[in-house]
């Protein structure tokens, strides 16, 4: 059953409000409604403070979104306190999240499905970024399978303490001129990371408010393959400045891709997606340069771009080095004078050029945004 939230606000405007004589939409205590296939998460302000009064507006808008809706949803329920419940019908509340000092601004790295090849493209991108002179950090958030540390070859690496204004914050490892944090450096190589979305989401806000990342042109977030909790927690903790979509040119990849678009464009999200990046795109054997073969089909996310309407960023091919260099900690655009150095460079320079269109175009998540690009130097910042 395809779930909407017109439903679900149809079915909350039959709970009432103790106190109030208006019913939960109409006296403004739902804040916000998102609907992931069966999943349902609801953003609610009451006025009374008890542990009772709470209890019960879980259990009655559970009953009711089962009983009225879709009695197998899967249903989250986020219930705040206010001084005064908002007095008006809610509107479609976009994520935002706090401003972090410093950063100016957020990439986040997404993919529908695992296997695309999403934290190459990201590990190459923060490195070409960095070799174009600005300031980059990387978050790791893929909390399930983290991998930046082993591309960076600082598998070993622990992040330092430092004390910055009396207060004890984590000091980011940094390699090739990347500021980089991943829960890889808290764990062991053989260890399993079992975690609920909670725990997942609260060690995600340790990496990012209780570390000192200084000054940052671009930070990219390495985000887990699909859609789900970790990216809800992500977008609500950091003022996103906008999301690239990594897909192979393969259908069933795409289809995912498309999914992970949507999950931006979404009202109550409304990230500026910057545009799609087809890796994998063909494979050209090293002793025939001049072939190419389409192993995963052809320009089959430059198409999806188009009937998105969103930008096409670039296409990587599949070349055996790419892989051989995340193996050993050097990622493949560090090979000068390479193609493979090329087809990163310029998907950089696209990727750095629909930021300076979202920052011009629209309100800024930042205090510092970019606002003009020159070749491979560091945009101006005003």
């Amino acid at each position: 059953m395809k779930l909407n939230k017109q439903d679900v606000y149809k079915a909350l405007e039959k709970i009432t409000v103790p106190g109030e004589g208006k019913n939960m939409v109409e006296s403004g205590a739902v804040t916000n409604v998102m609907v992931f296939g069966d999943e349902v998460v609801v953003d609610v302000t009451i006025n009374n403070p008890s542990l009772q009064a709470r209890k019960k507006t879980e259990v009655e808008i559970l009953k009711t979104i089962h009983a009225e809706v879709y009695e197998k949803a899967k249903i989250t329920i986020n219930v705040k306190v206010g001084a005064a419940a908002v007095s008006e019908k809610p509107k479609a509340n976009e994520i935002k999240g706090k401003p972090l000092p410093g950063i100016k601004n957020i990439i986040a790295v997404a993919s529908g499905k695992g296997g695309v090849g999403k934290s190459t493209v990201t590990a190459n991108l923060a490195v070409t970024l960095a070799k174009m002179g600005f300031k980059v950090g990387l978050l790791d958030a893929d909390i399930y399978g983290p991998s930046m540390p082993i591309m960076f070859d600082v598998a070993q690496e622990k992040p330092l303490a430092v004390n910055i204004d009396g207060k004890s914050k984590m000091k980011p490892v940094e390699s090739y001129g990347v500021k980089l944090l991943s829960i890889g450096f808290f764990t062991q190589p053989n260890q399993a990371v079992i975690w609920r979305g909670p725990m997942a989401s609260k060690a995600l806000n340790q990496m990012i408010f209780d570390a000192h990342w200084g000054e940052i042109d671009f930070m990219l977030i390495d985000l887990p393959p699909g859609t789900g909790d970790i990216h809800l927690s992500i977008m609500q903790a950091m003022p996103v400045t906008g999301a690239v979509v990594v897909s192979t040119p393969q259908e069933i990849a795409l289809a995912d891709a498309r999914k992970g678009v949507a999950m931006f464009q979404q009202d109550s999200i409304n990230v500026p997606v910057l545009g799609v990046v087809e890796n994998m795109a063909y494979f050209t054997p090293e002793e025939l340069p001049n072939n190419k073969y389409y192993i995963f089909g052809k320009e089959g996310a430059k198409h999806l771009s188009e009937d998105l309407k969103v930008p096409f960023l670039g296409e990587i091919p599949l070349v055996q080095s790419i892989r051989e260099a995340g193996d050993v900690g050097r990622p493949a655009a560090m090979q000068e004078g390479t193609p493979i150095e090329a087809a990163f460079e310029a998907l950089t320079k696209n990727v750095v050029q629909e930021v300076v269109n979202r920052n011009t175009d629209l309100p800024p998540t930042e205090a510092i945004k970019i606002t003009t690009m020159a070749g491979c130097s560091p945009v101006n910042k005003q």
